[in-house]
């Protein structure tokens, strides 16, 4: 591996997830399925209107995205420890199914109430895609190998990040919001196939004893999650914080989380094991990928309403400002292994996040109302630092352990980061519009601000509010890249405890 991670230690010896002559159809599998699910976070965006004017419903609409996000996010751990228990391959090919039928549904929904339950179906398959699919990347290939599945991976990330607002707007214009869910069928059907027929994964010695699968602490995790996660997205919008729902919600979830912990402790193949939180290296990317989360919200949320409000752009020339950082992203992550294999995985990510810092830090001292290039050249110097960040943090943490443990750890992982979204977006909203209330007497908020773009240009009181609102939220952003680093340097490991397999 390198200078930088020389604290190897010996492993059982692993057989590759597929031949070398079927891993490129398999890979090819893995990417469409990652395209299902990342796609799937942007495509319907843009067709909410013809939505709503199809099937009403627009005051919980928001619950469409809300609902899959909750979905996905609370089987994370579920799928992660199914697949250590049963193996990749009947995770992902469980979990593509119920994708799409969840697609099938949502494309037949007579009104947004069904429409939103058949959304939470699809994201029960979505978590099984996000996260199987990053644990088989690790298995197809041997470390050294690692970055190029993953550069892969961003790619499909990136492609869709840009793709599929612009899909989304035709297939609703052109032709009905309904193919923006049937077109997952045909690729998720492509997928399948080639899953089920070129992955064949190595037969694992028995121990002998029958797999016990963990339901009452699946059951609880998803219930503790959804409550939790809940009171998060929905607090401060369908209900005031203080409000008896809100401390309804929380309270419940306080109470989940400690008969999480009873049943965990008792269950003999627990899902979300202790040693998740007792090992340094996997704590700490846990906690430095929660930060990231946290801290993508201030871009991906708040810049395209910067754009439009502050700089006057149009939609579409908002939405590129903000997609310059998926360019620099896959490109800084493929690169990033000749960085850590010089200076270790810990010391790769810590100098991309102190550099994320700093970017973060000089948002606010953009020139006001300043030009599209000076925000658009910031976001493509923040993908590039962390491309160096999020990469050697997962592939450095799924080497850390073996192919028994590694479902659940690449599922800790995304979950931490999923989890950390959704705090960012209730964090980061409060923030912004507490400025906006400052700003304006009390008189609005980002959401009213957002809406008010579509009737002509906001009065030059308002750009300043929500240049002022944007740029707290850019500090706030900043903060959560400085708690990042922090934790890399006081918790994590100097060097990565990584283990050898034949072909590293």
């Amino acid at each position: 591996m390198g200078q930088g991670d020389t604290g190897i230690r010996a492993a059982a010896t692993e057989q590759p997830a597929a031949s070398r002559s079927r891993r490129g159809a398999v890979v090819a599998a893995l990417m469409l399925s990652m395209a299902l699910a990342a796609l799937d976070s942007t495509i319907v965006s843009t067709a909410v209107p013809q939505i709503v004017g199809d099937l009403g419903g627009f005051s919980v609409f928001s619950w469409l995205f809300s609902g899959y996000l909750l979905a996905v996010t609370v089987t994370l751990p579920v799928y992660g420890k199914l697949s250590d228990t049963f193996g990749r391959k009947p995770v992902l090919v469980a979990g593509a199914a119920v994708f799409l039928l969840g697609s099938l549904l949502c494309a037949t929904a007579w009104n947004m109430a069904a429409l939103i339950t058949f959304r939470i179906v699809q994201g029960l398959g979505g978590g099984a895609l996000q996260g199987t699919v990053q644990t088989l990347a690790a298995d197809l290939y041997p470390l050294k190998e690692r970055p190029k599945i993953q550069a892969k991976l961003s790619t499909v990330w990136a492609t869709s990040a840009i793709a599929g607002p612009s899909l989304g707007g035709v297939l609703a214009a052109y032709a009905d919001w309904r193919w923006i869910f049937l077109i997952n069928l045909p690729i998720g059907a492509l997928a399948l196939w080639l899953i089920v027929r070129h992955l064949h994964e190595p037969v694992r010695e028995s121990s002998g004893r029958r797999p016990r699968i963990d339901w009452a602490g699946a059951l609880a995790v998803f219930a503790c999650g959804g409550v939790l996660l809940t009171a998060l997205v929905q607090g401060g919008v369908a209900w005031d914080w203080l409000s008896a729902p809100s401390l309804a919600l929380f309270g419940t979830g306080l109470a989940l989380i400690g008969a999480v912990v009873v049943i965990e402790r008792r269950a003999a193949e627990p899902i979300i094991p202790g040693w998740v939180w007792r090992r340094r290296t996997i704590a700490a990317v846990n906690l430095a990928l929660g930060a990231l989360g946290l801290l993508m919200v201030a871009p991906t949320v708040f810049l395209p309403t910067y754009a439009q409000a502050v700089l006057g752009l149009a939609p579409v020339a908002a939405g590129f400002v903000l997609s310059v950082w998926t360019l620099s992203w896959p490109v800084s992550a493929a690169f990033s292994q000749h960085v850590y294999g010089r200076i270790g995985f810990r010391n790769t990510a810590m100098l991309g996040i102190g550099t994320a810092t700093l970017i973060l830090l000089a948002f606010p001292f953009l020139p006001y109302p300043g030009e599209p290039w000076q925000p658009a050249l910031l976001m493509l110097l923040l993908g590039g630092a962390l491309g160096l960040f999020q990469l050697p943090l997962i592939i450095g943490v799924q080497s850390t352990v073996g192919w028994e443990e590694r479902g659940t750890t690449t599922a800790s992982v995304l979950f931490c980061r999923q989890t950390g979204q959704t705090i960012g977006a209730t964090l980061f909203g409060a923030i912004a519009n507490g400025v906006l209330a400052a700003r304006l007497g009390g008189a609005g908020d980002l959401d009213a601000v957002t809406r008010a773009l579509g009737s002509g240009a906001p009065a030059e009181h308002v750009r300043h509010a929500v240049a002022d609102a944007v740029h707290a939220v850019y500090l706030g952003a900043a903060g959560a890249a400085a708690l990042a680093f922090l934790v890399l340097l006081f918790v994590a490991p100097r060097r990565f405890p990584v283990l050898r397999n034949p072909g590293d």
